[in-house]
């Protein structure tokens, strides 16, 4: 049977890929009418954040044989460009892939198949004039939420109306996909730059430009925000999360940690064990990896702690695992909290938070995370870090009433961005024994997650609707 060949460029990070990756799976789960090639940049950092074509990558899409990796030559990195904006740079990085997307998907995907659609991340946008020359529909894949989707769309018309950025004086703005008016203070830092918020103002002009917008989300958990994008602006919305995945083969080369967290875990009660992962770029400076361990010691509850290495000053590379604990931790801690938490480095975060040890989880608020943390049914308490964390804690507290909050307001790169040993053992304190009616109202959405996906749901229908769309240019 010819198969419908979708070709995906995502956002050269984890997160993305991951989402990517997942999201094809499930698309050739449900429908068996479709190919699938992903196209992988180099990392825009060295070294990588991203799953390139190492055994992870072919790892995740090994078990769907229609799931074709190809790896991308290696561009010059802008470096000039950092400078200006973080988001400037990427987007100049990713720009420079153009050439490089078009040569690949004329060797590798023309000679066998025409190709039906182009599937690209947030910041690809630039690809859209690749699937413009192919004259074939291009689809936006957006990682985070309706939430953080509304806003960017909010930025464009915004500097549209005003010709400028937003600034820490501001007062609560009005944004469409969040219920509450959004204080200065959890907007994104790139909104405060000129240069973040053109790039991001650019590219959600851009997404209007798709066929349609598959987001990693479910109706049940933004329906706000999900029916503020049906403006008659944007394009189609298709919800079709949470797109969650177990990995055990990315555990390969860290088996023996793995076996070590995951044994300790089936030692420990129901529910009592607080876990404290902060994504994989997410670090801390000793000053405050010291407080963190002061607050856990204070507040008795059991633990499991990913701890990253800040990189140095200046330099945009991946944090690395610290060689030694003692380093920063107060004199003993390890002595007096012995059989009662693990520090780790890497941690299989899926894995963790789906074990019935686990029974709170302080976080950085990245999408992915909230979305497996609602899966599994475990509290998030809230300490976001940089892009768009901030927004998406101030959603999950203030709009959802779904997480703790230790801080909405943290920011690595502002001033606010040291916390009290009182004020996280007062956090963990309050999700692990304080709060039955966050727990209860974050275990109903744990099933309302699994069944949005189930047959009937609303993210099986909306994947249905989709499917729908991409073949209509197939056939």
């Amino acid at each position: 049977m010819k198969r419908a060949e979708l070709v995906f460029v995502p956002t050269p990070a984890v997160g993305h890929l991951v989402s990517a990756i997942e999201f094809s799976k499930r698309l050739l789960d449900v429908c068996d009418r479709f190919s699938i090639t992903i196209l992988v940049m180099k990392p825009p950092f060295e070294p990588s954040a991203t799953l390139n074509s190492n055994t992870s990558t072919q790892s995740l899409a090994a078990s769907h044989g229609h799931i074709k990796i190809i790896d991308l030559p290696t561009v010059n990195r802008p470096l000039e460009f950092l400078q200006q904006s973080l988001e400037k740079y990427i987007t100049v990085y990713i720009e420079g892939y153009k050439n490089h997307v078009r040569e690949a998907i004329a060797s590798h995907v023309l000679p066998s198949c025409s190709v039906s659609g182009l599937v690209v991340d947030m910041f690809c946008t630039t690809m859209i004039d690749v699937a413009n020359e192919l004259k074939v529909p291009s689809f936006l894949f957006f990682t985070s939420g309706a939430g953080f989707l509304g806003f960017l769309l909010h930025l464009s018309s915004r500097y549209d109306r005003v010709d400028t950025v937003f600034k820490e004086s501001d007062s609560e703005s009005v944004v469409p996909s969040y219920v509450n008016p959004v204080p200065s203070s959890v907007i994104p830092s790139f909104a405060f730059s000129s240069e973040g918020y053109i790039s991001f103002a650019n590219h959600a002009r851009r997404f209007k430009e798709t066929k349609g917008i598959i987001i990693n989300t479910f109706v049940e958990l933004e329906s706000h925000a999900v029916g503020s994008l049906s403006d008659g602006e944007t394009p189609p919305v298709y919800t079709v999360g949470p797109l969650i995945g177990e990995h055990p083969a990315q555990h390969s080369d860290h088996q023996s940690k793995f076996d070590k967290i995951m044994t300790w875990l089936d030692d420990q009660p129901l529910r009592s064990v607080v876990f404290l992962c902060f994504g994989s770029s997410g670090s801390f400076d000793e000053a405050q990896l010291r407080e963190i361990a002061i607050g856990l010691e204070q507040s008795k509850q059991r633990f499991v702690w990913s701890v990253r290495k800040d990189p140095p000053k200046g330099k945009f590379v991946v944090p690395e695992e610290h060689t030694s604990h003692e380093e920063f931790l107060p004199q003993g801690f390890l002595e007096r909290t012995s059989g009662v938490g693990i520090l780790c480095g890497w941690a299989p975060q899926v894995e963790i938070l789906a074990h019935r040890a686990v029974g709170g989880f302080v976080s950085h608020c990245g999408w992915n995370s909230i979305m497996e943390s609602l899966w599994h049914g475990v509290p998030v308490v809230t300490w976001p870090l940089y892009a768009e964390q901030q927004i998406n804690a101030f959603q999950m507290v203030r709009d959802l009433g779904l997480a703790v909050e230790l801080r909405l307001t943290y920011r690595k790169d502002g001033v606010d961005h040291f916390v009290v040993a009182d004020e996280i053992e007062r956090a963990v304190r309050c999700v692990m024994d304080g709060n039955d009616e966050l727990r209860k109202k974050v275990q109903e959405m744990s099933g309302a997650c699994r069944r949005a996906v189930g047959d009937g749901g609303s993210s099986s229908a909306s994947f249905e609707s989709l499917i729908e769309v991409m073949l209509a240019s197939f056939n």
